[in-house]
């Protein structure tokens, strides 16, 4: 459908809010009194079956990055399936990949820029154009630039997928205050895989050849990264005999279609895994070669360093049965070395997480099934960083400088590898310290919605403008973030826009994705990245020299241009058709055994068993007299013990010794008989505020009930259905601890009670209970408010069919439960502490 047909064939035609009109978006304003009601009609797959094109794309409702065709008829899309071509997804789909693509005409969608004109947070906007928006926020920036402020400019985004773009961009200007997600995602699961073998993404298990599954909290059926990928291989292996063994203290969906659930005490994991891997040396059922060869500790001295971590030791921790954790160490190591021990937020989400998660991989150590057929394997991918494709010349050197806000003294851990930050620390810092920011730019993010204290601590500081001059969002919703911004950009939806995608290979080869647009993005909807090319060029030199190029688009065919033809066909073209790039290669078993090549040991010198090329950098290891590449770590081995962990908890003045101990958070330590653990999950159709406006998605989950045990509830005489109140406090240590049970919030809760969840643990899953984006999210019928800002498109089905609506009888839309949950980044990396938080319940 063409823009100016967009109007005449939409289903309700309403005023268009004019150039310079202004227009109340408070979440309490009220909604159009149009009465009329045109009949809605919708193109199907049927009617347009001659017809249809099919655009490759990749999805992007959630971070697994599955490979997509768009079906699109008269440039309105009528579907997705997947793209057989995608070595990971292999033509497999979810239900966010379908339901995502009501997004792209969601009727309550932002698509012109907004300007704040009245308060902040108040909610009314003035229309502006495009070219004001950019001017607007170049000026600003200029502003910091010429006073040799830059670190007062700050780019905060979520799942951003154009790093390429947005780091020049930040780089150009000289600011180091880049804020991401990582830190309340996955980051003390990088560092164990960092730490242990120095690989950089996750890992990546050779699943379709495993015969065994040993699983520490995730939930791979519905929500780990790769999670679809590693799904559909686990099901081609369950029927070649495998077995799956869960441990995680809610029976999701994984737990309930695993082999054997055990519920383990919340951080207890690596107590489970230590006494696993006691076992397994009392045993003498490890791999010999590869402990004395590949690892930097001999079996002597694991032996000593286990000897503490009896399954009996592990049993009082967790409350398991000794018993089962013997036989379960066992019937893994006799699977080796097609096994793999693996892990998830279950058990990375807590102050102790870090070494939960290195006590898991070491498992894989013990038994040599690390790079092994079957195995634990790692590598394969090519990010989209990788010297395939290499960024455009020139390009802007990194400032030489950090701020506390993007690089935490406290957590060193968490930018020495890759940049994980600690920004749930960010609105807080802004709003105790001196540090403020004068420009503030945000991007795929709802800060309010999805991070811990959001509703209260993220919210306070957007307020402020004496915290943040100037804030503006690029959103495709009105989403909270955007409400308390001072300009709204409005961005095109990842149907719309290019990317260069990468995720771990679970074929072990190396692939890469092109996302590309299917529609032209409506009105004045615009890809982020477009926006800050256009607003480089107005802050003029020295930013501008490095965005030589007219569009993201340019940029993209720029980068794909060093590709090899295939069929004929430029890098850029190739990627258009098909939308997957497979390298020509084997898989990547045994990585870290291959011999380096005469080319790379051009030059080069031995010290100490390393290898260093002439620059001086490690490249590989003697292994009985060969130069293998070893493993990326400062040993070139795999690493129990590490230096680098050591080294770092001793600058900061704590006691460790580089080992993976266990020891248990301390607000769980000392946990009363009347305290329960609150813990937050995901569902296999939500992905953080993103997947809230789709309304597919939300009528499938939309309410949040608190799981609680039937063993707890019947001591506290609650029942299924019956409202409770629950309050949370403080941790005893790390950040704002407290001894005194200083509470963080209470909140009034529907109970659900079962019995697949440890019986003093709570769990409720986030995603809903959203105040912002419309009456899909807030679970609210009525008519569309004619001063929106998508002038003429309504969906008749968010006029009475939410039928979940509490006015209709329904449950509503939940709740948010971060309100709950404090600020708890842990040790040395600043990974949020999610499953850490304690709490009481009472029967309302």
């Amino acid at each position: 459908m063409q823009r100016r047909t967009f109007i005449k064939n939409s289903a309700l035609s309403m005023a268009t809010l004019p150039l310079g009109g202004l227009i109340s978006l408070s979440p309490n304003a009220e909604a159009s009194s149009e009465k009329t009601i045109l009949q809605q009609t919708q193109k199907t797959l049927a009617d347009s079956i001659h017809t249809i094109k099919k655009v490759p794309s990749v999805c992007l409702n959630c971070s697994t990055v599955c490979g997509i065709n768009i079906l699109v008829d008269d440039n309105k899309i009528l579907g997705v399936e997947g793209n057989p071509l995608d070595p990971n997804s292999q033509g497999k789909l979810c239900a966010k990949a379908h339901g995502g693509v009501s997004a792209v005409s969601y009727p309550e969608r932002i698509v012109y820029p907004l300007k704040r004109v009245g308060k902040r947070g108040e909610g009314l906007w003035q229309r502006i154009t495009m070219e004001e928006a950019y001017d607007t926020i170049a000026k600003r920036i200029k502003k910091n630039l010429d006073a040799g402020e830059p670190e007062k400019v700050a780019l905060h985004f979520g799942r951003n997928k154009m790093g390429d773009i947005t780091n020049r961009f930040m780089n150009a200007i000289g600011s180091p205050v880049i804020l991401n997600h990582r830190g309340l995602c996955s980051s003390n699961k990088r560092a164990a895989n960092y730490t242990t073998i120095g690989d950089t993404s996750w890992e990546t298990i050779d699943a379709k050849e495993c015969k065994y599954f040993l699983n520490f909290g995730s939930n791979f059926f519905e929500t780990h990264q790769g999670g679809l990928p590693l799904l559909k291989r686990f099901v081609e292996a369950k029927n070649n005999g495998a077995k799956l063994i869960t441990f995680d203290v809610r029976l999701s969906n994984t737990a309930g279609r695993s082999d054997e659930w055990f519920a383990p005490f919340p951080s207890s994991e690596g107590a489970v895994a230590l006494a696993m891997a006691h076992v397994i040396v009392q045993k003498k059922v490890y791999d010999k070669t590869f402990i004395e060869e590949w690892t930097n500790m001999s079996l002597k001295e694991l032996d000593t360093f286990l000897k503490p971590y009896t399954a009996q030791y592990a049993a009082k921790v967790s409350g398991l049965a000794a018993k089962d954790i013997e036989r379960i160490a066992l019937e893994f190591a006799s699977a080796a070395p097609a096994c793999a021990a693996f892990t998830n937020r279950g058990s990375q989400a807590h102050q102790n997480g870090l070494n939960n998660d290195r006590a898991v991989i070491m498992l894989n150590a013990l038994v040599g099934s690390i790079g092994q057929k079957g195995g634990y394997a790692y590598g394969g991918s090519k990010n989209k960083g990788h010297k395939s494709f290499p960024l455009p010349k020139p390009i802007p050197p990194k400032p030489k400088f950090t701020t506390d806000l993007e690089d935490p003294r406290l957590y060193p851990l968490a930018n020495k590898w890759q940049k994980m930050r600690v920004s749930h620390l960010a609105f807080d810092k802004l709003i105790n310290t001196k540090q403020k920011l004068d420009v503030y730019l945000s991007y795929t993010i709802s800060a309010p919605q999805t991070w811990p204290e959001g509703p209260t601590v993220a919210v306070e500081a957007l307020k402020d403008e004496n915290v943040i001059g100037f804030h503006a969002c690029s959103d495709v919703v009105y989403s909270e973030m955007a409400h308390y911004a001072d300009l709204i950009l409005p961005d095109a939806t990842y149907f719309e826009r290019y990317t260069i995608e990468g995720r771990n290979a679970y074929e072990l080869i190396p692939y890469f994705a092109l996302r590309q647009p299917a529609v032209q993005s409506p009105y004045d909807c615009e890809n982020f990245a477009d926006t800050l090319i256009k607003i480089a060029k107005r802050l003029g030199s020295p930013v501008a020299k490095y965005f030589e190029f007219d569009s993201y688009e340019a940029f993209i065919k720029l980068r794909l241009s060093t590709l090899p033809k295939r069929e004929g066909l430029s890098g850029f073209e190739y990627m258009k058709k098909y939308g997957v790039w497979v390298e020509d290669k084997k898989k990547n078993y045994n990585s870290y055994n291959m011999a380096l090549s005469p080319k790379k040991l051009q030059n080069s010198f031995v010290k100490e068993g390393i290898v260093y090329n002439k620059k001086g950098k490690a490249i590989g290891i003697m292994h009985n007299g060969v130069a293998k590449k070893g493993f990326k770590t400062p040993s070139k081995k795999f690493e129990i013990y590490s230096s680098t962990i050591e080294s770092t908890a001793k600058s900061l003045q704590i006691e460790d010794d580089g080992l993976p101990h266990f020891e248990m958070p301390q607000s769980l330590k000392e946990i009363l008989d009347n305290e329960l653990v609150l813990t937050t999950f995901k569902w296999n159709v939500h992905t953080q505020a993103r997947t809230g406006p789709q309304k597919y998605l939300s009528e499938i989950i939309h309410d949040n009930p608190i799981w609680i045990n039937t063993q707890t509830a019947k001591k506290l005489n609650i029942k299924n259905g019956d409202m409770i109140e629950i309050t949370s406090y403080r941790p005893k240590s790390g950040f704002r601890a407290s001894s005194q049970n200083e509470v963080v919030a209470s909140m009034e809760i529907k109970a659900f009670v079962t019995q697949g969840i440890h019986p003093q643990v709570l769990a409720i899953s986030n995603s809903v209970g959203m105040g912002f984006g419309g009456r899909i999210p807030k679970a609210k019928n009525g008519s569309k408010r004619n001063n929106l800002s998508f002038p003429s498109y309504e969906d008749l089905d968010l006029r009475g069919n939410i039928w979940w609506d509490t006015s209709q009888g329904g449950t509503g839309n939940g709740v948010n439960p971060n309100s709950l949950i404090p600020i708890n980044p842990a040790p040395l990396v600043g990974m949020q502490a999610w499953n850490d938080t304690i709490c009481t319940i009472r029967k309302i």
